[in-house]
């Protein structure tokens, strides 16, 4: 059916100025950042005023959106949309609350609230503004249609039901263009502290579907491996990248590094691309992985300067900052930056089990590390290899050899700072024919790699930790 010139007047003259302006950009074919750029306002605002003007015009594409200003019919599928270099876009819809009672609606809607704000912050994609959600007052049978008027990738929904011992939250993640199901869980918790057991929830949540082995991340680079290599976009080289960045292997590293340079080609803006980067650098830089620790250290600052350049709240370019400045003799500037990634990141699995291994071996009280390392292990059930690695280096601190052996064995064994750590926890425990295997496998595979290159560009300048290192590598024959 074909929109009368009339019809379609009378709506486009429901839109204000701003929104008119955005829905011809976005029917010509602008993306939200373009917009965005061009009426100085966010890409968030941008995907905000969509929805509206979706709403005001009875649409539900951009085809949809395009036949007002071009006279084609609005009735082509949804199907034949182009597929979008930009990054996925997630939308939480508020929890549905099966309990009428005033204080469990609260908690739906806190639950919500909490998880939107730190999906934002750690999940590495756009989010959609719960106010904006919230003003949708949906309801499961509208979610595939409220999620393709928002233009999002993937949804995530869930319902609550509580009584005065227990309280039941089921949530579940699926694909906004087929609403097929990508993973659901069912939490069962009793009832005590309403609002610490609100903060548990959303943290659980939020760590298995964020961070760099999460399920968004798994689901992602699934898709991403069925596209060519030359379509690949910003985000789709950036979650490649965190893959290979996180095998801690010198190819891994390098081709990392090259992932990340490629995101950041594509959009030089790209916070979160930046920061990882800087990490990739700092691999680099302690494992001997480059040709000059200069070069690996000064390629590491730029990047986490330009994280912080354009996300000022990043927690994990601050973690990398503060192994940074300790790098370059400044320990109270280490100090203050560890303590703004705790403070952008005290829910975050992986944030803090980076700073538990800073705190052994950097700065900071280093009888702090092993309980932000079990806290790390009890918010990420799916804990990623490195998890263990760090574990291992900070029991190894700590003088408990014979575990850190066992976390060590979980780890990534291509990496040369886990084999050096267990050829040093061997040795502390006198196993010598486990010392030379480790210390055998490190020199041929490892030539360039050194206790004292370790502990330079890491760094290790916690006194205690330079002493257990050094004397063990004594006994194990890598001094």
């Amino acid at each position: 059916m074909m929109l009368g010139h009339t019809s379609k007047a009378q709506a486009l003259d429901a839109l204000s100025n701003r929104e008119r302006a955005i829905a011809e950009k976005f029917a010509s074919g602008l993306t939200y950042r373009e917009i965005g750029k061009a009426l100085f306002i966010a890409p968030t605002t941008v995907r905000t005023h969509l929805a509206t003007i979706y709403e005001k015009l009875g649409v539900h594409s951009k085809i949809g959106l395009a036949a007002y200003f071009t006279g084609t019919s609005a009735a082509q599928p949804d199907a034949l949309l182009p597929l979008s270099d930009a990054p996925p876009v997630l939308a939480i819809f508020p929890i549905e609350c099966l309990n009428s009672e005033e204080r469990w609606l609260r908690l739906a809607d806190g639950l919500s609230s909490d998880i939107t704000i730190d999906m934002a912050r750690y999940a590495g994609l756009p989010v959609i503004a719960f106010h904006t959600m919230k003003s949708l007052g949906s309801k499961p049978a509208d979610f595939a249609a409220d999620g393709k008027a928002l233009g999002v990738t993937y949804l995530v929904s869930g319902r609550l039901r509580a009584d005065d011992n227990r309280i039941r939250l089921t949530i579940e993640l699926a694909d906004a263009r087929t609403g097929v199901s990508l993973w659901r869980e069912r939490y069962d918790r009793p009832v005590e502290d309403v609002f610490a057991l609100q903060d548990r929830l959303a943290e659980s949540i939020i760590n298995v579907l964020a961070g760099s082995f999460g399920t968004l991340a798994t689901v992602g680079r699934k898709a991403v491996r069925r596209k060519p290599p030359a379509s690949l976009g910003a985000y789709d080289c950036y979650l490649l990248a965190l893959e290979q960045h996180t095998t801690f292997s010198r190819a891994g590293n390098a081709e990392a590094i090259r992932l990340f340079s490629r995101a950041l080609e594509l959009d030089p803006t790209f916070a979160n691309a930046w920061a990882e980067l800087g990490y990739a650098y700092s691999m680099e830089a302690c494992n001997g992985f480059g040709d000059d620790l200069l070069t690996s250290i000064e390629n590491w600052r730029t990047a986490v300067e330009n994280a912080l350049q354009l996300d000022p709240t990043d927690s994990c370019a601050y973690a990398s900052l503060g192994d940074l400045r300790a790098c370059l003799g400044d320990l109270e500037g280490a100090e203050r930056a560890h303590r703004r990634a705790f403070e952008y990141g005290s829910n975050h699995a992986g944030i803090l089990a980076l700073l538990a291994g800073s705190r052994a071996l950097v700065v900071g009280d280093p009888s702090e590390a092993i309980p932000l390392m079990e806290r790390a292990m009890r918010l990420n059930p799916l804990a990623p290899p490195w998890y263990f690695a760090m574990q291992g280096r900070i029991l190894f601190v700590a003088g408990r050899h014979a575990e850190a052996i066992a976390a060590l064995h979980r780890s990534a064994p291509q990496s040369p700072d886990v084999l050096m750590f267990l050829a040093l926890a061997h040795a502390a425990v006198g196993e010598t024919g486990e010392v030379a295997k480790a210390t055998a496998r490190l020199k041929a595979e490892f030539p360039d790699f050194s206790v004292e290159r370790f502990i330079a560009g890491r760094p290790v300048t916690n006194p205690d930790a330079v002493l257990a290192i050094r004397q063990a590598s004594a006994l194990a024959g890598l001094a």
